[in-house]
Order: structure tokens, then sequence, then C-alpha cells
């Protein structure tokens, strides 16, 4: 989406050893890749950026994912925000929107959502970047696009509801069944990084059973998306506010994921620190 990041994902993709080629022309894109494919100019690892933007974005947008189609080691990038996200950032550097055609900037956004929508649903990452600040996006970016040595990525995303549940997920786990520290006076003022509130939440009777089925899950799904050339996953896991609950189960859900062979496993708490 236009206005979504991706000047700042470009530079951390380059931050990555990518070569970067942005905002072409389509056809130039499309003859670039027939001259370097197969020569000793072609790069190790080539990042393409295009938006509704790009000229020849209309005719040539389908032939350039067609010429990737079947090659595991592809991938379709998508970025994406809020309105209210899309309708501040065009406002603060006062420009309109590509597709706006003379009316206001929200229904701009929602014609290039309607453009952009089977592209979206054949991406293979979707990131929503409302809430992420540069420092974010880089960490968001780096399972799938930073270190290619290991063989998976997983990313393990505590959230709180009330908060909005994460649009770029593959698998959600909701820990609003646990008792909720946020009621015992001297575990309030903690979060779930801390002993206290980890003892707490793990004390529960039933969570051991539930953790080692959600290990059993995430394997099987690792499997399949191995099958089908997919090397990332992202759970994202809830409670009410994202401070006690999901943050102890994240952490100690990763702690048990960290030992499986040749994956890489991130934890990020994306609302700690709100309240």
């Amino acid at each position: 989406m236009s206005g979504a990041g991706k000047g700042t994902a470009s530079k951390v993709l380059e931050e990555f050893g990518w070569y970067v080629v942005d905002n072409l022309p389509l056809t130039f894109v499309l003859e670039f890749l027939d001259r370097i494919e197969g020569t000793d100019s072609e790069p190790r690892r080539l990042a393409i950026v295009v938006d509704v933007r790009s000229l020849g974005f209309d005719r040539h947008v389908t032939s350039l994912l067609e010429r990737f189609d079947g090659r595991p080691r592809a991938r379709i990038l998508f970025l994406e925000a809020s309105d209210e996200s899309l309708v501040k950032r065009f406002n603060n550097v006062r420009r309109s929107h590509p597709l706006q055609r003379g009316d206001g900037l929200v229904d701009g956004i929602e014609r290039e959502r309607r453009v952009l929508e089977p592209i979206r649903g054949r991406a293979d990452v979707v990131v929503d970047t409302t809430t992420l600040s540069v420092h974010d996006l880089r960490h968001r970016l780096e399972p799938p696009f930073g270190d290619p040595g290991f063989d998976f990525h997983l990313t393990v995303e505590s959230f709180g509801f009330k908060y909005g549940v994460p649009v770029d997920v593959d698998m959600l786990l909701d820990m609003r069944f646990l008792p909720n520290p946020h009621w015992v006076p001297e575990l309030q003022r903690h979060t779930g990084r801390e002993k206290p509130v980890q003892d707490y939440v793990l004390a529960d009777p039933s969570i051991e059973e539930y953790l080692r089925s959600a290990v059993t899950m995430i394997e099987l799904a690792m499997t399949g998306y191995r099958r089908e050339g997919k090397r990332y996953m992202t759970i994202a896991v809830g409670c009410t506010g994202g401070k006690h609950r999901s943050v102890a189960i994240s952490e100690s859900l990763a702690s048990r994921l960290t030992g499986l062979e040749a994956v890489e496993v991130h934890v990020r708490h994306r609302d700690l620190g709100r309240e």
C-alpha cells in the first residue's frame, strides 16, 4: 500500500544484503531480469519493489509475479497499514494519494486496496506497519529476510486483544482462559517477563498440556509450510492487555521451540508497556 513503509523496508532489505530494485517501470524490470539471469552479474538476493505508482503496473505486474511461480525461494512481501494511519502519513507529507483522482484520501486508499487485493492474497509475508517504528519493522523483516542460514524462522508475538488482533500472523493462541495476574495486587505492576508472573501463569494445571499441544501443532504446521516452500511462521499469543499472560506464555513457548533443529526463534511483545 502506498504510504505503508516501502522506502523504509527497502533500506532494511539493503542492510540485510539484498540488491534492491526500487520503482523501475515494470517493463524495464522484466528486461533487467532477462539480462542478469544466469550471469555473473545476477545478485545472490534480489528484491524488486513496486507499487501502484510504478509505470506499467496494470499491464505487467501479473507477468512479473508469474515469472517466479514455482520457485520455492521466491517470496512476496506485502506492506499495509490502517486507513487512519495512511491518511495521517499522507497528510504529514502533504501528498495526494496516487489513486485519489480528485476525491478524498480515503477514496484513493479504498481503490488501492481493491486493486491490490489479489496480490495480498498471494503474499507469503504480510506486514501491518500501523503501529511499527522503524526499529520494529526491521525486527519484523529479519526472520523471513535476514540471515539465510536457518532452515525455518519462527516469530512468537504477544499482544493485547483490546489493542486489536495482529493481521500478519499464521496461528493465534488465546490465553484469556488463564487466571489474570492483573487482579492479584502484588503481581499487577509486574510483567510476563518477570518470574513472579511467569510462576503464577504457568502454575495453572491446564497450561502444561496446552503448551505441549501447541508445540505439536506448530511442528505439524512447519512440516506443511516446508513442503509448500514457506520458511517462516508467526504465532500470535493474546490476552486482554498484552502485559501478563500472553507475555509469559510467549516466553515459555519460545523456549520450547528454540530446541528444534535448524529453527531460529524470535520473540516480540507488541503491546508490552502500553498500559
